[in-house]
């Protein structure tokens, strides 16, 4: 208490979080320098960041009038750096170092520790620090200089050597063809430092323009370090109960939080699986396991549990598969994530593995081949989704890994029936996406196979031999009924006979007793996938129109397929005001990519009633004066805009689109001019921010329309 009397408490100040510029905001430390110069006085020439690596590079004027520079010095290094002869490349175009570079590295990688303070009337205003930059004088011009001298010296040599050949020596050279890369030397070479330095240099520079610290712009973006709401909205991360506040203060050591289990899969033991909600163990059981016969589900989850909620819950999760639960391919594969081995998004390895297990629906035993030639899978997927399932025999192919469980077949009729009528959906799809020749389900009541008898290879073989000849005197009546009709047609060329299709159940047993020989041959159903498609699309769909996927008859604005249309088109403005062709192409491709097949959209959209739609849907296209050298394609000339969204700033936005179908890029100071004038108030710097960040991008100081600049 005497301690607390002789330091007593002098003032109370308000402490507020500013988050304006929380994810903008650097600090950038600059070499020593004499207490009378500061860095605002020495002219800023130019100034560029790569936003990724958090790297900057200035470039500094130096005072080459000051007395203690070394005017012969500077001139010397201008001339070993850019010799003789100077020009618009030239490092120093007056003959002389007259600018210095600053290259910037990182001081600390954690800055959450860090903030920029500003106290004002009594009020401290904290805003944290995206990164601390340290600048260091750069010596590349060095570089050059060697460069240079090394350039010199080379043709110097080749001076003094003999000009009389005519005819350079024939040389011999080396051919060496390069073996497929492993995905073990790419994951080395993606990890190695040369990769690593090569992508840092691809990251292009973003050009930045200097404002000093008295300039008006300046003292603009500083009011951003004050906190803008007096409400406290901003400070919610101030306002903390008191054990959390202990525990920010104490958080627990790094050894404390190894010890507790992070993820369910090998670490998470019975008993902290038993202290989550039913459905959660299930889920974490299944994804770890695959397949899993229900007995032993039962088993797992412990006496105590109601099979009745048990089977709820597998169902939710997983799929029955010869009586035993197989997880589903959407658990494994969340949307978002992709393949490790090719990348290929988690919708097509979904479908891959579905068509996988329906395959083990159908019979014990599945070809990998196979898989392959329907999925256009690589192999390394496909062998993933077998062996999550299946195992290998040799010269056999993939066993399902589990027996036939006939006795939760018997035991559940109910559940095995929803489950035949989900698989014939998954078969309805499946059929559509990969075109496959219709087959039908078994006629089990259960929908699922039961045990196979094992035969070898020779015995397939003859059984599919005899299954042959028996169906070929049905094969010959079918051709000569084919040919009847095919007379008739002719000779009644007005009359078409309807045809019904010609029986190939027999090549069917065929092709299926002799899929599973030694060697199994791979099936042409791949490439009669491709020859029959054009564009996603069967080639009977894929040749009319006047674009790409065909194109419906005019009127048809009330169809399904305009309706969806217009409202992904409408959905698409209102997030993006502006859009060139090419982009909003793309972002309908993606949209075509999420939906599920057989939707309305895919019958067809071509790029003409596309435009159409957006035009209809209040958009305008923006005719905006591109460069005659411009390397835009045409679709990325097309620009179109949401003229009018139901806001405040509708009046503003269409002030700027006027700016830009006269220019095709433009200074801010000639926006916010014309703002003012058309709209007859001083607009504030918060209401021009919003309306360049919905329709402009900024590259070097000027303002472009999205999808307009050309770097």
């Amino acid at each position: 208490m005497a301690n607390e009397e002789d330091d007593p408490v002098v003032q109370e100040i308000d402490v507020y979080l500013a988050k304006s510029l929380a994810e903008k905001l650097y600090l950038f430390q600059y070499p020593v320098r004499p207490a009378s110069m500061t860095y605002d006085d020495i002219p800023h020439l130019s100034a560029k960041i790569k936003p990724k690596q958090q790297k900057v590079e200035l470039e500094m004027a130096i005072d080459t009038l000051n007395p203690n520079y070394c005017r012969s010095k500077g001139e010397q290094i201008a001339l070993n750096v850019d010799g003789a002869c100077a020009d618009e490349s030239s490092t120093y175009s007056s003959k002389l170092m007259d600018k210095q570079t600053f290259c910037s590295s990182q001081s600390t990688s954690n800055t959450a520790r860090y903030a920029a303070a500003l106290y004002r009337q009594g009020e401290l205003h904290l805003t944290p620090l995206h990164g601390i930059l340290q600048l260091r004088p750069s010596f590349s011009y060095l570089d050059k200089a060697d460069a240079k001298h090394r350039e010199r010296e080379a043709a110097n040599e080749a001076g003094d050597s003999s000009q009389d050949e005519a005819e350079e020596d024939v040389k011999q050279i080396t051919v060496r063809f390069s073996r497929p890369e492993s995905e073990q030397a790419r994951q080395r070479r993606v990890q190695s430092y040369e990769f690593l330095q090569k992508k840092h240099a691809e990251e292009p520079w973003v050009h930045l323009h200097y404002y000093g610290l008295r300039d008006s712009r300046s003292e603009h973006e500083r009011q951003y370090l004050l906190c803008q709401g007096s409400s406290g909205v901003e400070n919610t991360e101030l306002v903390k109960s008191p054990s959390e506040y202990l525990m920010m203060l104490m958080p627990p050591s790094p050894e404390e939080e190894k010890d507790k289990p992070v993820a369910p899969s090998n670490v998470l033991s019975m008993a902290q699986l038993r202290t989550l909600p039913l459905a959660d163990q299930i889920k974490i059981l299944m994804k770890n396991v695959k397949v899993m016969p229900f007995a032993n589900l039962m088993s797992l989850l412990g006496p105590s549990i109601d099979s009745v909620a048990v089977l709820r819950g597998i169902q939710k999760v997983a799929m029955l598969v010869q009586g035993n639960w197989v997880v589903k391919s959407d658990i494994l594969y969340p949307k978002d994530s992709s393949s490790p081995h090719s990348g290929v998004p988690a919708e097509v390895l979904c479908r891959g593995r579905d068509f996988v297990m329906w395959k083990f629906t159908q019979s014990r035993w599945v070809v990998r081949k196979e898989v392959a030639a329907v999925t256009k899978l690589c192999t390394e997927d496909v062998k993933d989704f077998l062996e999550h399932m299946a195992v290998v025999r040799i010269n056999k192919g993939w066993e399902f890994i589990l027996p036939y469980d006939g006795e939760f077949i018997r035991k559940h009729p109910d559940v095995v029936q929803r489950q035949h009528m989900l698989w014939t959906g998954i078969q309805a799809k499946l059929e559509k996406v990969y075109n496959l020749v219709k087959e039908s389900l078994p006629k089990k009541p259960d929908g699922q196979s039961g045990p196979a008898a094992l035969l070898s290879g020779d015995q397939r073989v003859q059984v599919a031999k005899s299954k042959a000849q028996q169906n070929h005197a049905l094969l010959e009546r079918e051709l000569q009924r084919r040919k009847e009709q095919m007379q008739a047609s002719s000779v009644l060329p007005g009359v078409r006979i309807k045809e019904e299709p010609m029986s190939e159940e027999g090549e069917e047993e065929e092709d299926r007793d002799a899929e599973e020989d030694e060697e199994p041959m791979d099936t042409s159903l791949g490439g009669s996938l491709h020859n029959r498609l054009a564009n996603g699309l069967p080639s009977g769909r894929a040749t009319g129109g006047d674009s790409f996927n065909g194109h419906p008859p005019p009127g048809c604005a009330s169809t399904p397929v305009a309706r969806e249309l217009r409202a992904f088109v409408e959905a698409t403005f209102q997030r993006q005001f502006v859009l060139t062709l090419s982009e909003l192409k793309r972002l309908f491709n993606l949209h075509l990519a999420s939906l599920p097949p057989g939707h309305t959209l895919f019958s067809g959209i071509s790029d003409r009633m596309l435009q159409d739609t957006v035009l209809a849907a209040g958009c305008k296209q923006i005719l905006v004066p591109f460069p005659p050298q411009t390397a835009a394609s045409p679709d990325e000339q097309k620009v179109f805009a949401l003229w009018e969204s139901g806001d405040m700033s509708d009046q503003h936005r269409q002030v700027l689109l006027e700016i830009f179908s006269k220019n095709y890029r433009v200074r801010r100071n000639m926006i916010q001019s014309r703002l003012t004038q058309e709209c007859g108030e001083d607009l504030s710097k918060q209401e021009v921010d919003k309306v360049l960040k919905d329709c402009c991008v900024s590259y070097g100081g000027m303002w472009y329309l999205k999808g307009t600049v050309q770097s």
